[in-house]
């Protein structure tokens, strides 16, 4: 049992016997001591004094007494503060939970819930590589799927590639108009950025069609378009040319991009991508075997970078399997009057009612949008595990169109509905700023990864550090651990709610926020552990004289890791581990430097008795344990040595 939950349990008594008063173990209001004050855990009395019937001061007072005289093994000091009851623990509790725990390397591990859960993350499109967008989706997305592990839920790794649709059939397109028959094989490019070449290729072009259109519609000239869209053009324009909006460069610009996006679609190679789209779903073979091989060349770029990475999936679904799941769907829901159909066949859901709009479902010519496959997809998914819930690792951008699922999936019944949650996530940019797919500006996944290791090579290098006992391969792995743990905790310390901006250089700082600090300091402990060798009994072994004050507060943040571990799955969010391990890791190094003249107060190895040895080696295997095991959920590897 966790301090925190003892305490609580024997405050429960306390408030039984005391005010035959009963309350539940979650209504006890329990911190950490303030440092200002002697103690390590806080009970806030205030909500008890309605039956106490006395000050904050007098009930604090008697619960202190109670606890000190029951609990003795628990609490051997107490003092109040106002409605605050602090509490020092037993240094015998804490050298206990130390010796049961110093050895488990799966320290925090929950037992099985009985509950199953899918993570769906980094859900690519075949039209383009994975960037630095993506693995902050990937990290996130691998993090809470083991977080949840540890939690002691059945975890499915999922992974939805959006393998069809018009923004694969651009690249498709421009790769008939423009390549000559390149493929990887003959210009030795990998596959996702071959591909992604090519789409770069096509909107360059719709953009040089585009602007003729554009300039024409600014004159008035309307010619491209017909009905509706004439008509709109025209508020466009008209709307453009009030003073007003001229001096509003945020209403000047959305009118531009409006006028940009219809003259885009007007375009000769929009309307063909278009017409190919048609095609791919009427199972054209010509466009379907090229469809199959170019996807083909993305999916081995893919699995190379994941690899990489270090990412896995259980199981994999394509969006090309479960768009017709989709229109399947959409058809039962036309049949129900759940949705309706317009006069250009295309079909829809009103979601007026509920406060949002309406829907488009499916369009007129019948081709499929976003949310027809995440219907198919999200029953497709329900159907294979009957999980209690599904996690969609998916950018803010995106946190209409999850309501909107969810909506439309609870109104036609199904028993997905219920589990859908968005992990919703802020976007991340550079110094230089945003990065935007169609201009070819995002960093590449593979460029960051190889950069990072490059980071980490020169800085080891201008360390100073002793690196001749590495060999050749030890030294390319001590790299690659520094640079990629440097980049995965760079996007996971910060809370996934959150935009953040990526510095490489910062990243991998050894004294900064980061993996290589954490990293070090694990390093070091191997390095002291390796140092004092086999120690007899160790297993056995608990210490039973005072705790100095380091000793206890790196004894006690260990056994906070559990709790922290809850936390995490609670919030969904990586970021509550990252700043627990960073923290645990500080505590180690003040633990380890601390000196009082010229004496490391805490040494291991110079200790002033073997059971002062014995009890500074737990204390530090435990805290190897921790950060290993911290780390390893958030997908990164700590090095035993550096």
């Amino acid at each position: 049992m966790s301090v925190v939950q003892s305490i609580r349990t024997a405050a429960v008594a306390a408030i039984k016997s005391l005010y035959d008063q009963t309350v539940v173990e979650t209504d006890i209001s329990i911190n950490t001591t303030k440092p200002e004050f002697e103690g390590e855990y806080t009970i806030v009395v205030f909500s008890f004094t309605k039956f106490s019937r006395q000050k904050p001061e007098e009930t604090g007072q008697r619960i202190g007494e109670y606890l000190t005289t029951h609990y003795p093994e628990l609490v051997t000091r107490f003092n109040v503060v106002k409605g605050f009851l602090n509490l020092s623990i037993n240094d015998a509790f804490w050298t206990q939970f130390l010796k049961t725990s110093f050895h488990d390397v799966n320290i925090g591990q929950q037992p099985a819930n009985g509950k199953k859960i899918m993570v769906e993350y980094s859900s690519p499109n075949t039209n383009k590589p994975l960037h630095l967008g993506h693995l902050r989706n990937n990290f996130l997305g691998y993090a809470i799927a083991e977080i949840m592990k540890a939690n002691g839920f059945e975890v499915i790794k999922a992974n939805l590639v959006n393998d069809r649709g018009i923004h694969i059939c651009k690249s498709m397109l421009a790769w008939q108009l423009f390549a000559h028959g390149d493929t990887p094989a003959t210009t030795g490019i990998k596959g996702d950025h071959l591909v992604g070449d090519y789409y770069v290729k096509f909107e360059s072009v719709v953009k040089e069609q585009a602007e003729p259109i554009i300039d024409r519609v600014l004159e008035s000239n309307f010619t491209d378009f017909e009905g509706a869209e004439v008509e709109k053009l025209e508020k466009l324009v008209t709307a453009l040319h009030k003073p007003e909006v001229k001096e509003d460069k945020e209403k000047t610009g959305k009118i531009m991009d409006d006028i940009k996006e219809m003259s885009r679609n007007k375009t000769e190679i929009m309307q063909q991508a278009k017409i190919m789209l048609q095609q791919w779903e009427a199972g054209n073979p010509e466009v379907r075997e090229l469809w199959a091989t170019m996807n083909g060349w993305v999916y081995e770029g893919f699995d190379q970078t994941y690899k990489r990475l270090g990412i896995d999936f259980d199981k994999i679904y394509y969006e090309s399997n479960t768009y017709l799941l989709g229109k399947d769907l959409v058809t039962k829901g036309l049949e129900k009057g759940v949705l309706f159909k317009k006069e250009d066949n295309s079909i829809w859901i009103d979601l007026t009612a509920d406060g949002l709009d309406q829907k488009l479902l499916l369009r007129g010519d019948g081709t499929s949008v976003y949310m027809t496959q995440d219907l198919g997809t999200a029953v497709l998914k329900y159907d294979d595990y009957h999980m209690d819930q599904s996690i969609h690792v998916v950018a803010d951008e995106q946190n209409y169109h999850f309501k909107v699922l969810q909506l439309i999936l609870e109104k036609m019944g199904e028993p997905a509905a219920p589990g859908v949650l968005h992990l919703s996530y802020g976007m991340v940019e550079l110094p230089h700023g945003r990065m935007k797919s169609r201009e070819g500006t995002v960093v590449d996944a593979d460029d960051m990864i190889v950069e990072m290791v490059q980071a980490a090579e020169e800085q080891t290098k201008e360390s100073g550090k002793n690196l001749d006992t590495f060999s050749e391969d030890e030294l390319h792995e001590l790299y690659d651990i520094v640079g990629m743990g440097g980049l995965k905790f760079f996007l996971l310390r910060v809370d996934p709610k959150k935009k953040m901006i990526f510095d490489p250089k910062e990243s991998i700082d050894l004294h900064g926020f980061t993996a290589t600090f954490i990293q070090y300091a694990h390093a070091r402990i191997k390095s002291i552990i390796r140092e004092v060798g086999e120690v007899a009994d160790l297993a056995t072994f608990q210490y039973t004289g005072e705790l100095l004050p380091l000793e206890k507060e790196l004894i006690k943040l260990n056994e906070q890791f559990p709790a922290v571990l809850a936390e995490a799955y609670r919030e969904l969010s990586p970021s509550v581990i990252a700043n627990y391990i960073f923290s645990v890791a500080q505590s180690f190094n003040s633990f380890y430097a601390e000196k009082v003249d010229g004496v490391y107060t805490y040494a291991v190895t110079r200790a002033a008795t073997e059971e002062k040895k014995k009890l500074r080696l737990q204390i530090i295997k435990l805290t190897a344990n921790t950060i290993a095991q911290g780390m390893k959920l958030l997908g990164i590897r700590v090095p035993e040595r550096m």
